[in-house]
């Protein structure tokens, strides 16, 4: 079985927003909606007759979850959030670095979406008639996760071509992060395609192969990102 499968750059820090279906002209499911994604993804979703029935988000940072409320509040579908990073829904600023706080002011419109929907990674989601594993990948965050469908791999900030998340945030962790890598990634087939949640897609094979966060999960974090 193959996915339908859409992406694009948020307006800010390079945050990917997917949208995956079976095909054009069905239903699909909404991933990590940064900030400013509003009229590039209702564009996206009308040239492609999609109708969305979820989003999901990979983690609660502000980055990948900016536009969460008027997404799902348009169309009267829920947010799904791992329990871990749920409380970021209420106050996405507790996730932010010092210097990003100080970019948004201190301050924040914000409301948290009416229909929020906790992920259990024990259970499988069906979505929009397609199954989405969960794998809890914490690290970057408290409650990343991610998702899989149709050997196809949407890492939000836990893997990316060349590197992997920042662990210096509020929540996140180091150690964690090693654990996730080697539970989460690894053990993947290498024709796994993945759609990360900043820069380009890649593959869990080349990532096993020249990623060197993955061959040596001893390696000090790396730095950078929001």
């Amino acid at each position: 079985m193959t996915v339908f499968v859409r992406g694009f750059e948020a307006a800010a820090f390079g945050t990917n927003c997917w949208v995956v279906a079976p095909a054009e002209g069905e239903q699909c499911v909404v991933i990590d909606p940064g900030i400013g994604v509003v009229d590039q993804l209702d564009a996206l979703l009308t040239q492609h007759r999609l109708q969305p029935v979820a989003v999901l988000l990979t983690h609660g940072h502000l980055d990948h979850t900016f536009s969460v409320t008027p997404v799902c509040g348009a169309r009267g579908i829920p947010a799904w959030i791992h329990p871990g990073d749920e409380a970021l829904l209420d106050d996405p600023m507790k996730g932010l670095s010092p210097e990003s706080r100080t970019m948004f002011g201190g301050r924040l419109e914000w409301s948290r979406p009416d229909d929020v929907a906790l992920l259990d990674p024990s259970v499988p989601l069906e979505l929009a008639g397609l199954a989405f594993q969960v794998d809890f990948a914490p690290g970057h965050t408290p409650g990343s996760v991610v998702f899989e469908s149709a050997s196809t791999l949407f890492s939000g900030d836990v893997l990316f071509q060349g590197s992997i998340g920042r662990t210096d945030l509020p929540g996140g962790s180091w150690e964690q992060m090693q654990a996730s890598l080697a539970r989460v990634v690894l053990p993947r087939a290498d024709d796994t395609v993945v759609h990360c949640g900043h820069g380009p897609s890649t593959t869990v094979g080349r990532e096993r192969l020249t990623n060197p966060f993955l061959q040596d999960l001893a390696t000090a974090p790396p730095a950078g990102g929001l």
